[in-house]
């Protein structure tokens, strides 16, 4: 299996930027397809963005499209989300995620991933 941890969080204002990391150990990073969510207080937990083993394909959550860039570096085992013009409707606590499935590219669905890290607060002030 796979351990993440995240980093990078933090408080900032309406329209900063702020850059997640995500630290994996274990097994070979580059086998997992890898997710960003994120989940508000009294919401449940929703997509982001999700990039291929090897950072070909990426997809992104509407609301965060033209905002967010997800990458990842496979020799450094970590995976990043690069959040630019933050909103407030940001706020939320923002978890990494990795998914084993060799079946697809990358995926949007929160149940087909299989390892989660502890999650990182991001919180956007107005």
């Amino acid at each position: 299996q796979v351990q993440l941890v995240e980093s990078g969080g933090g408080l900032v204002q309406a329209g900063g930027s702020l850059r997640l990391s995500c630290a994996a150990s274990g097994r070979t990073f580059s086998n997992y397809v890898m997710g960003w969510f994120r989940q508000a207080p009294g919401k449940e937990r929703e997509f982001v963005a999700t990039i291929s083993r090897l950072g070909g394909v990426i997809y992104y959550a509407d609301s965060v499209k033209g905002r967010f860039t997800i990458s990842r570096d496979n020799a450094k085992n970590t995976l990043y989300l690069q959040m630019n013009s933050l909103k407030p409707e940001d706020t939320a606590v923002y978890y990494c995620a990795a998914d084993r499935s060799e079946n697809y590219y990358y995926t949007t669905d929160i149940a087909e991933y299989d390892y989660w890290g502890q999650g990182t607060q991001v919180t956007v002030s107005s």
